[in-house]
């Protein structure tokens, strides 16, 4: 027997599938909806009344977004949750301890939004923080962030005015924090390079001008026109 999922089927075509399969005797042999009133109905053993190509009624149909639209409100997401970093007191006093005391200039760590990937359905937002601080500020700066996704969740649908705002899932990325790491150890690495090379160079000049000097005293001999009679 065939079996069909459809997402989102219209009223119409609804209303023309049940009406036409009615008026036959052997189109449909059982219906199940899986959920009432909701966007997925399956059938099962149909005659195809609607004239759809049966390599389409095959398939499962998914709402997905335009892929500029899904890039335009991954950036839009990205620069209101940047702002609510900084100004939004409740979110500070959940990644920053000494905040909630009021001591905002002696700051722990510092969170940044490095990426912010969006579903093509729009459904789930991944946000990808970089969190720069010792290993105690990163937990407790992610788990504050974990702990207020709802709240976060909410405050960017009022911003936003979404019709329905994505889920919001805080994750760590730490690349950057790897790219400081990479970068200080090349630093120090130069740093002991240029004074290695310093202490060649100056072995260096200290070897050549050992040399000369005994010219010099060469040159200066006294005893050189002296004439020494047996």
């Amino acid at each position: 027997m065939s079996h069909l999922v459809l997402h989102h089927l219209p009223c119409h075509h609804f209303s023309a599938f049940l009406s036409s399969s009615s008026s036959s005797s052997s189109s449909m042999s059982s219906i199940s909806k899986s959920t009432m009133g909701a966007s997925t109905v399956e059938f099962r053993g149909y005659r195809n009344p609607l004239g759809v190509p049966w390599a389409h009624l095959n398939r499962t149909i998914k709402c997905m977004a335009n892929p500029r639209r899904v890039a335009m409100v991954a950036k839009q997401i990205m620069r209101e949750l940047s702002d609510m970093l900084l100004t939004d007191t409740r979110l500070r006093s959940a990644i920053l301890p000494e905040a909630a005391l009021g001591a905002d200039r002696f700051l722990s760590t510092v969170t940044t939004i490095s990426d912010v990937e969006l579903s093509a359905d729009l459904q789930i937002a991944k946000v990808y923080v970089s969190i720069f601080g010792d290993e105690r500020g990163r937990e407790i700066a992610l788990s504050g962030l974990k702990a207020k996704a709802r709240y976060v969740r909410s405050q960017l649908g009022k911003r936003m005015r979404f019709r329905l705002t994505p889920e919001i899932r805080f994750i760590e990325d730490d690349s950057l924090e790897r790219g400081s790491r990479v970068i200080a150890i090349l630093d120090k690495i130069k740093r002991e390079n240029k004074k290695k090379d310093a202490k060649k160079k100056g072995n260096k000049e200290e070897s050549t001008s050992l040399p000369a000097d005994d010219e010099e005293w060469e040159e200066d001999d006294p005893d050189e026109d002296i004439i020494y009679v047996r």
